[in-house]
């Protein structure tokens, strides 16, 4: 009981000071490659890169600690990261406070959910994602995560659209007009050192060393170059004008916030009184309100991307200050200081007397030292009901993903895997990472990969990592300041090039063409819905179960005939000839109300082309169940084919079919003389009554009889 309460106490036996040894380096080792990566995973979903730290120190110790796999490596993720930043868009703005939140209770969620699951023990219902779905899916979300950071490795600065494709379209409008060249190069120096060095040095990792030149890089050459200014230090009547439109429009809003909440209010209160005229007026002011909102929204996004469109330069003047102007505005004879000026525009209104202008590459600026606060994520209602589906979505995704790796590292270590016992690992990572200002995490397979390699002996190993990331945390955050954001772009783009598997395609297709359509479709479904990722996953499921429910519907039934090699084989596939006067029918699939029907029109099909049958033999080999709707047709099929003067019998029953035929009393029905365990069997005893004055030269059941050649 202690074992499976407690199951990393496994891990002690043999254990000894080699295999500690053996542990600490393999933690060192993957904890070098998922600070960085936790940080660029984090503003993947929204949040500040530290919070990929917070996900980063207790998850991995819970869920090794708890799990069954000894060498998964837990953390942030490229796809759950996706996955909560698409969840969350709709209740809070990225990055806000109150996204934060949402980020934590969504992990809570998730953890709980999974923790379920796991405990009771229904983890076989990850297999609602199939594999063409979930191929579909990570192609598409790689696809998306690594277009999401071409504005990060540009310079530039878009506001988010509708749909994922037009917000990329609009990222590469405004990098061919004010890409910040430095910001790309960095990037680009980020490419070229990650990948030399997986390709000459793949046990240095690499991307702890991109993050560390490119960031003393960028210390050195002060990549990062703010200043703040005033609004009258910007000579651009232009300019002035937009920011008075921005500021106007971004004031309109706030204000028209605050009247829907006060109307919100008193919509629930009249609901609570029904008081319908009261419903009715107070809505209609609602309807009011939105309206006027989103032409405010409207107002301040073109005046917002107008101010983005803006450079300028600066002349330094004798007190020290800077004066801005437009190129085309600079007065004669000026001097600059040699760099191009942009006003940083949030959604907030810009203060007058604080106006961040940047003339330098975005950084990851300062980062919380010491641990994060512990406390339980507050829980509201609306807000557990709005991301239940999501939570739900991302906990048999991320789960999916994290016993994938396990597995494939079961069969290399020989390890014994238990499905629910990982589904509580990974849901009490979850959950107690909540407490520790996580989002949701999942298996990493890059850094599982780095684990195994690396000759990680137990979930020690996960624990090192941990106290590496803790230790992180308390002194080293200072050093992430310089740290470029193209950087933490290129690692994220790096990291999912893995995730695109064309070949998955291909081997869908070739095995079921079904397979590979629902796999293309959820593919193509995924992009064209982005954000909206989980549209892209409900189409996929629904494709898979429809085309599962008219499979059953629809089962094959076939026609038997004697083939080359003695065997009783498809009529239809192999081109052999039938027997005139015994029809052998196989029935491929159990046998309920779905489909009993369609049992009963094949056999119809059956007797009406073939005018001088006398036997129809049902092979029951494929009935694997049966029903009361199946052994009902089972018992009408009877009394049809001997009104109509022919004789039916049955091989091939399994004991949880004939259990119930007995219950309904079938076999004293059909007679006990007509229920053979074998098809052989049933040939023998049926052929020689059947081929009475026949003249079949030759019968198809006892010898093959291929069909001419056409």
């Amino acid at each position: 009981m202690l074992v499976r309460i407690f199951p990393f106490i496994k891990w002690f036996a043999g254990y000894n000071l080699n295999s500690l040894r053996i542990d600490l380096v393999a933690g060192l080792t993957v904890a070098l490659v998922l600070i960085p990566q936790s940080m660029a995973y984090a503003q993947l979903a929204g949040l500040p890169a530290y919070y990929g730290l917070y996900a980063a120190f207790l998850p991995p110790m819970i869920a090794a600690l708890f799990g069954s796999s000894r060498q998964l490596a837990t953390g942030p993720v490229a796809i759950v990261s996706l996955m909560t930043a698409a969840s969350l868009e709709t209740l809070a703005t990225a990055g806000s406070p109150g996204f934060i939140a949402y980020a934590i209770v969504l992990a809570l969620m998730i953890g709980f959910f999974q923790f379920l699951l796991g405990v009771l023990k229904l983890g076989l219902v990850v297999n609602f994602l199939s594999h063409p779905v979930v191929n579909g899916f990570t192609n598409a979300a790689a696809i998306i995560i690594a277009s999401s950071q071409l504005s990060k490795l540009f310079g530039v600065y878009v506001d988010s659209s509708p749909h994922h494709y037009e917000t990329i379209w609009h990222v590469l409008e405004a990098a061919v007009h004010y890409t910040h060249w430095p910001t790309l190069l960095m990037g680009a120096l980020a490419f070229g050192i990650m990948y030399s060095l997986k390709t000459i040095a793949p046990r240095v990792p690499n991307v702890l060393v991109a993050v560390v030149i490119t960031t003393l890089l960028s210390w050195g050459l002060g990549f990062e170059h703010n200043q703040t200014a005033r609004q009258a230090d910007i000579i651009s009547p232009k300019a002035q004008s937009i920011m008075e439109q921005f500021n106007g429009a971004s004031a309109e809003v706030a204000e028209l916030s605050k009247q829907r909440t006060r109307l919100m209010v008193e919509l629930n209160t009249a609901r609570q009184a029904h008081n319908s005229v009261a419903v009715v007026d107070i809505g209609h002011d609602v309807d009011v309100v939105n309206i006027k909102m989103q032409q405010a929204k409207d107002e301040a996004h073109h005046a917002r991307e107008a101010l983005r469109y803006l450079h300028f330069v600066a002349v330094p003047q004798a007190n020290g200050n800077l004066l801005f102007y437009q190129k085309e505005n600079l007065p004669n004879g000026s001097v600059t200081d040699g760099r191009t000026w942009r006003i940083r525009v949030g959604n907030g209104a810009l203060p007058q007397d604080r106006i961040v202008m940047t003339g330098g590459g975005a950084v990851v600026g300062n980062i919380p030292k010491g641990l994060p606060a512990f406390s339980v994520p507050a829980i509201n209602l609306k807000v557990i009901v709005h991301l239940f589906p999501f939570a739900v979505i991302i906990s048999l995704l991320g789960f999916m993903e994290a016993i994938s790796i396990a597995k494939a590292m079961a069969g290399k270590t020989g390890q014994r895997l238990d499905p629910n016992q990982e589904l509580i690992g990974q849901g009490l990572a979850n959950m107690v990472g909540a407490i520790g200002q996580s989002y949701p995490v999942s298996g990493s397979f890059s850094r599982s990969a780095v684990n195994l390699q690396a000759g990680a002996v137990s979930g020690m190993s996960s624990v090192f990592t941990g106290l590496t990331v803790l230790v992180a945390l308390m002194f080293f955050t200072p050093f992430l300041y310089h740290l470029p954001q193209s950087v933490l772009a290129a690692v994220i783009m790096m990291a999912v090039v893995g995730l695109i598997n064309v070949s998955g395609f291909i081997h869908a297709w070739r095995a079921k063409r079904y397979d590979g359509a629902i796999s293309v479709i959820t593919f193509c479904a995924t992009l064209v819905f982005a954000p909206h990722l989980d549209k892209g996953i409900m189409i996929g499921v629904v494709l898979s179960l429809a085309v599962f429910i008219y499979k059953s519907m629809r089962p094959r039934v076939v026609s038997l005939a004697r083939a080359h090699d003695y065997a009783l084989r498809c009529v239809s596939t192999h081109g052999l000839q039938e027997c005139d006067h015994i029809s052998m029918v196989r029935f491929d699939g159990p046998l309920f109300f779905a489909n009993s029907s369609y049992l009963e029109d094949k056999m119809m099909e059956i007797m009406r082309a073939k005018p001088d049958l006398r036997h129809i033999i049902l092979v029951c080999n494929g009935i694997n169940d049966i029903d009361a709707s199946g052994e009902e047709t089972l018992s009408l099929l009877i009394d049809r084919i001997r009104s109509a003067g022919l004789d039916i019998s049955l091989s091939g029953v399994n004991e949880a079919v004939m259990k119930v035929l007995k219950r309904t009393h079938l076999p004293e029905k059909i007679g006990e003389d007509h229920i053979f365990p074998t098809m052989e069997k049933a040939i023998s005893i049926v052929h020689p009554l059947s081929h009475r004055n026949n003249r079949e030269e030759a019968c198809p059941l006892l010898t093959a009889c291929p069909l001419p050649m056409k």
